[in-house]
C-alpha cells in the first residue's frame, strides 16, 4: 500500500453537486500566485484562458518576486482576505471551471478545500506547485500533506514529473513507462484523472498521457504524442497547459478533445517564444502567437494564416510536418523492414476497417453538400469505396487472425472529429477535414512503396503483398482530385471559412500520426 493512501481519500461530492452545463464561453476561475514578470502564475493563467476561449477571472494566492531568472522572495498573504475573494467571486458569478496553481501553505490549502467542498464548481484542474522550472521551492514541506488532502477534489491533476514523484514520495521516473506507472498510482489513490507530462524526460519526443482510473474513460491511459521543442523559453508552461486545459473542458466535455486541441496550441506557444525577446533566462511562451501571427499578416496586406503563400501551400508545408513525423514511427520503420509484429499490424486493420465505416459516412455528406455533380459523383465514389475496402479487409486479412480489439481512443477521436466537421454546416471545411486521409496517406503509400522496393523486395517480407498496394494509380489520381475540390471550396469560402479550414485539415493530420502509432501504444 502507498504511504499516502490514507491521506488520498476521497470526499464524497454533495448529493445535489451539478456538473457545468458546457458553455462556448466558459468562466473560469484562475487560483493561483502572481509572477509580475507576466510568464507564470495568475498571469499566464489569464493570457492561456482567453486564448483557448474563456473568459478568465483570477483570485491570488501568494505574492511573488520573480523574473525569467529565478524566484527571490515568496509573501503569502492572509488566508481570511482569501477568503474574501473566492466568495466574492461566487456569489456572484458562476464559475464553469477553476484551475488551481500555487497555494504557498497549509491555511491557503485549507481555505481553497472548504470553497472547493462548498461551491463545487463544474471542472477543477489542480497543478501541484511545488518547484519552479528554476528549482526554486514554491510549497512549504510543512504544508504538503495539506496539498496531497487536496487532490481528490480535482478532476484533473496536471504535475511536473518531479512532482509526481513528490507526491507520491518515489524517486524521480527516469523514462516514460515509469512516469505512466506513477501516474497510474496517482490516480488510483486520488481518483482524479492524471496527466502525466513527458517534457521533462530526454530525447526529442515529447508525449503527454491522460491517466484514469475512473470506469468512464475510454481507455485508462490515453497518449498524445508530440515532438520536444527546442528552446529555452519554457517558464509558466505547466501553468499555462493546466489553465488552457480547464478551458478546453469546459468547452468541450471531454478531457482527450481538450488535451488535443491545447497541445499543438501550446506547441506554436513555444515555437514562437524567441518573438517576444522577454528577460535573460527562461524567458515565457507566446500565448497570443496564433492570433497576432494573422494580426501581422493582414498589416502586411495578406490574408490572414497565409504568411504570403497561396492556401494550398500553406496546407502543403503543414502536412510536411506530420509527414515528418510519421516516417519516425516505430510501426512505419517495421512495416517497411517486415519487422512488424503481427499483431500490431492486424490491429491496425482492424482499426482501419473501423475508421473506413465511419470515413464512408463522411464521404457520403460531402457528397450531398458538394455544389457541383463532378464532386458529387467523386465523393459519393469515395464513400463506396471505404466500404469495398473496408469489406476486403474483413475477408482476406481480419477473419483469418483474431482480433482482440474494439473502437480504439484514437479511432474514436478521428471518426468523431470527422462526424463532428460533417455537421458544422461548411462544405470546405468538411473536404479539408477528409482530405489528409488522401493526401497523407497517398505520400506515404509512395515513399514506403519506393523504400521496399529499393531494398530489392526480400523473400518472406510478411508485408511484401501490402506494401505493393501502395503503388496503386487510381488513389494517387483520387489524391489529386481531392485536393483539387479542396482548393476550390477554399477559394470560394470567407477568409474565416478559410481559416476553419486550415483548423481542420490540421487536426486530422495528426491525428493521422496517431493513427499509425496507436498500434505500438495498444501492445
Amino acid at each position: 500500500m502507498s504511504p499516502l493512501s490514507s491521506t488520498f481519500l476521497p470526499s464524497p461530492a454533495p448529493a445535489d453537486s451539478v456538473r457545468a452545463v458546457l458553455r462556448t464561453i466558459p468562466r473560469v476561475l484562475a487560483i493561483a500566485g502572481s509572477d509580475p514578470s507576466g510568464g507564470a502564475g495568475i498571469q499566464a493563467d489569464l493570457k492561456s484562458i482567453a486564448a483557448n476561449g474563456g473568459y478568465g477571472m483570477a483570485v491570488v494566492t501568494a505574492l511573488t518576486a520573480q523574473n525569467t531568472q529565478g524566484v527571490r522572495a515568496v509573501h503569502v498573504p492572509p488566508a481570511s482576505f482569501l477568503a474574501e475573494q473566492l466568495d466574492a467571486i461566487s456569489d456572484d458569478i458562476v464559475v464553469d471551471a477553476v484551475k488551481i496553481g500555487m497555494l504557498g501553505d497549509a491555511d491557503v490549502i485549507g481555505v481553497v478545500r472548504s470553497w472547493l467542498t462548498k461551491v463545487r464548481p463544474g471542472v477543477v484542474v489542480l497543478d501541484p506547485v511545488m518547484v519552479a522550472t528554476s528549482g526554486d521551492r514554491l510549497l512549504q514541506e510543512s504544508a504538503e500533506a495539506a496539498l496531497r488532502a487536496l487532490l481528490p477534489l480535482a478532476d484533473l491533476l496536471t504535475p511536473n514529473l518531479a512532482e509526481l514523484a513528490m507526491l507520491l514520495e518515489e524517486p524521480l521516473a527516469k523514462n516514460w513507462d515509469a512516469a505512466l506507472e506513477q501516474g497510474r498510482r496517482l490516480a488510483a489513490v486520488t481518483g482524479a484523472t492524471v496527466l502525466v507530462k513527458g517534457g521533462h524526460l530526454d530525447g526529442g519526443e515529447c508525449p503527454d498521457a491522460l491517466v484514469s482510473a475512473s470506469p468512464g474513460f475510454e481507455a485508462e491511459v490515453v497518449v498524445v504524442p508530440g515532438d520536444r521543442v527546442p528552446t529555452r523559453n519554457s517558464h509558466g508552461t505547466g501553468c499555462s497547459l493546466s489553465s488552457a486545459l480547464a478551458t478546453a473542458q469546459a468547452r468541450l466535455g471531454s478531457w482527450e478533445e481538450a488535451l488535443r486541441e491545447v497541445k499543438p496550441w501550446l506547441r506554436g506557444a513555444l515555437e514562437e517564444s524567441e518573438i517576444l525577446e522577454v528577460g535573460r533566462g527562461a524567458g515565457p511562451v507566446h500565448h497570443f502567437h496564433h492570433f497576432q501571427a494573422n494580426t501581422a499578416r493582414e498589416l502586411a496586406g495578406q490574408p490572414a494564416g497565409q504568411s504570403g503563400k497561396d492556401f494550398m501551400e500553406e496546407l502543403r508545408e503543414s502536412a510536411d510536418h506530420h509527414l515528418s513525423s510519421i516516417y519516425r514511427l516505430e510501426f512505419i520503420r517495421g512495416l517497411v523492414e517486415g519487422s512488424l509484429p503481427e499483431e500490431q499490424f492486424a490491429y491496425y486493420l482492424s482499426q482501419d476497417a473501423i475508421y473506413l465505416n465511419g470515413y464512408s459516412r463522411v464521404l457520403a455528406r460531402a457528397s450531398a453538400m458538394a455544389p457541383t455533380e463532378e464532386e458529387q459523383l467523386f465523393w459519393a465514389r469515395s464513400a463506396q469505396q471505404c466500404l469495398e475496402v473496408e469489406s476486403e479487409l474483413h475477408r482476406s486479412w481480419l477473419s483469418t487472425r483474431p482480433v482482440q480489439s474494439g473502437l480504439g481512443p484514437v479511432t474514436k477521436s478521428y471518426v468523431d472529429h470527422l462526424l463532428a466537421s460533417s455537421l458544422a454546416g461548411s462544405y470546405g471545411v468538411l473536404v479539408a477535414a477528409a482530405l489528409p486521409c488522401f493526401w497523407l496517406y497517398a505520400e506515404v503509400g509512395a515513399t514506403l512503396h519506393t523504400e521496399f522496393q529499393a531494398t530489392g523486395a526480400p523473400a518472406g517480407h510478411a508485408y511484401a503483398d501490402w506494401l505493393r498496394t501502395y503503388a496503386d494509380e487510381e488513389f494517387a489520381a483520387a489524391t489529386r482530385q481531392a485536393i483539387k475540390f479542396t482548393e476550390r471550396a477554399a477559394r470560394a469560402g470567407s477568409e474565416a471559412e478559410r481559416q476553419a479550414m486550415v483548423a481542420a485539415f490540421g487536426q486530422s493530420s495528426r491525428y493521422e500520426v496517431e493513427f499509425f502509432d496507436a498500434p505500438r501504444l495498444h501492445a
